[in-house]
């Protein structure tokens, strides 16, 4: 394994010709233009030792596992993105957005890349500390890795120009909210020089802190034998 001394991975989320084509019921207009931008992006993270993660949505042709709020328009879409599905609809990769060996896949049944799959185990068996996230939708897809990334103690940087919305608005909007989150907001060009150093980590700290902490008060209990933590 390359060393990462970055602690960090690098995720490409739902770029496959399902969203990305014109033809297709589910696409979002701005995605195709960063295909660039992330196959540089993601060139650059290979080049720091950081591992590729592809984090693909492949539905079951009986659409047993499609979100309800998607049937309508994938059932219009003539079964969209299922391992059977080919042409503008199908869950293939634009070319350059294509694993390589010792790439990683996820496949997620939500919006989230962390629910309900095997990413998080993934990330800690590579000790990693920070996604990086690209791909489509900003609120949606991206946007639900990144608050429950935050949620499992991840540093996130979400690179701007690596991602897309439906409209500028709403993608402004978006990665104005995730910054308030906490996420850092960088560019592809940025992500150029990104090393060590950029994105100290609070875990650590956390950690001394609370080693150094006096301990937390306690009360006994109405029977006198166990002491409980007093959270109030």
């Amino acid at each position: 394994m390359q060393d990462n001394p970055t602690r960090s991975a690098f995720l490409v989320i739902d770029m496959e010709r399902g969203f990305l084509s014109a033809a297709s019921p589910h696409c979002i207009p701005a995605a195709a233009a960063t295909v660039p931008a992330i196959v540089r992006a993601m060139e650059t993270a290979r080049s720091k030792g950081i591992p590729i993660v592809f984090v693909k949505r492949l539905y079951r042709a009986d659409s047993s596992d499609v979100e309800l709020t998607r049937w309508q328009s994938w059932a219009a879409g003539g079964r969209a993105m299922t391992s059977g599905s080919v042409g503008p609809v199908s869950a293939q990769a634009p070319a350059g957005l294509r694993p390589k060996p010792g790439d990683y896949t996820v496949i997620k049944p939500r919006w989230s890349a962390f629910f309900q799959t095997e990413l998080d185990l993934l990330l800690r068996r590579l000790g990693v500390r920070t996604v990086i996230l690209t791909g489509t939708t900003t609120p949606n897809c991206v946007r639900a890795t990144a608050y429950d990334a935050n949620a499992l103690d991840y540093n996130v940087i979400v690179l701007a120009d690596c991602t897309s919305s439906r409209n500028e608005e709403v993608q402004r909007v978006n990665l104005e909210d995730m910054a308030c989150m906490g996420a850092v907001i960088m560019t592809e060009a940025d992500f150029r020089h990104y090393g060590q150093a950029d994105l100290p980590d609070p875990l650590d700290a956390i950690r001394a802190d609370m080693t150094s902490a006096p301990p937390p008060e306690t009360f006994a209990a109405a029977d006198g034998n166990v002491a409980v933590t007093d959270v109030w």
